[in-house]
């Protein structure tokens, strides 16, 4: 019989050596099922069915706990521990980690996941038949996934990063009662920063393609966000002695990303709103209420 790294079979009990554990006997070879490793108690010439791994020391061993995947299969782990060097551990559910290699992480360092962020990988073997994590990918997540619903539009939804692109990020749209899930698209211009691998996000779906697959937005409706932007013009200039302030149309974006966090497409449309609504006028490069409330001082930069 022969014995891999990754997989449950079902093994007869040969002996108990104390204090290590029991033997399993697999055609002539023997397997250390370590007392640690039980979930129950157990006696010579019993089967069990165990999950087989290398321990710290290279030798093929056993355990009676159930892991979260075996040799071949998808799952959804978390980020248990990082390292900068070798790249993340996983946990497995065994009380032990997978190693997700370096070289399977984005390029960018901001991009690779933190502790306590979950990833789609899938169980392989190492060069030397190790057991290690390979990422997911559309190939291999895809086939679980099912159709975004059109009921969606202009919902929020929460989303798992799986793919992290400079041009977009790709997610799994977390499914509910629905199943695994539906895959997903942020464009950079809707994403407003970054995202990292394993990071979970609350996005807006923008727009259910015919595929059935989603582009998502992590900003609100323009409406909507307009409506909100403007009362943060607004509470800005309240509290500014004259009820102004030097920003305008002809300001820099990147002072207005700075000021008010937002674009400066975002601030010149909030800002076209409040003047059609009278509440603010421009002069040269500055913007005032058009009436400052009671005890408000001149203009000062």
């Amino acid at each position: 019989m022969s014995l891999v790294a990754g997989t449950i079979v079902a093994l007869p009990i040969d002996r108990e050596v104390s204090p290590y554990g029991y033997f399993l006997s697999a055609g002539g070879q023997d397997v250390l099922l370590h007392y640690s490793e039980l979930t129950r108690q157990v006696k010579p010439g019993e089967t069990v069915d165990v999950f087989l791994f290398y321990d710290t020391e290279d030798r093929l061993a056993a355990t009676m706990k159930k892991p979260l995947l075996t040799l071949g299969e998808l799952a959804l782990l978390e980020v248990a521990d990082v390292h900068p060097r070798l790249g993340c551990f996983l946990e497995m559910g065994l009380g032990r980690q997978l190693l997700l290699p370096i070289r399977e992480l984005p390029e960018l360092k901001e991009l690779h996941p933190q502790v306590g962020d979950h990833v789609y990988v899938i169980m392989e073997h190492d060069k030397q038949g190790r057991l290690k994590a390979k990422l997911a990918g559309e190939q291999e997540l895809a086939p679980h996934t099912f159709h975004a619903p059109q009921s969606w539009k202009n919902t929020w939804v929460d989303a798992l990063v799986y793919k992290p692109l400079q041009m977009g990020t790709f997610v799994i749209v977390q499914g509910g009662v629905l199943g695994f899930g539906a895959i997903g698209m942020i464009h950079a211009s809707e994403r407003g920063r970054l995202l990292r691998l394993g990071e979970s996000v609350h996005v807006r779906v923008a727009h259910v393609r015919e595929d059935g697959r989603v582009n998502l937005s992590m900003a609100p409706r323009k409406e909507i966000g307009m409506g909100e932007d403007a009362e943060r013009i607004l509470a800005y200039l309240r509290s500014r002695p004259g009820g102004g302030m030097p920003y305008s149309d002809t300001t820099p974006p990147d002072l207005i990303k700075q000021r008010f966090g937002i674009s400066k497409a975002a601030f010149k449309r909030a800002l076209g709103k409040l003047m059609k609504e009278g509440k603010v006028v421009q002069k040269e490069s500055w913007t005032y209420l058009t009436q400052p409330e009671a005890g408000e001082g001149n203009a000062a930069e």
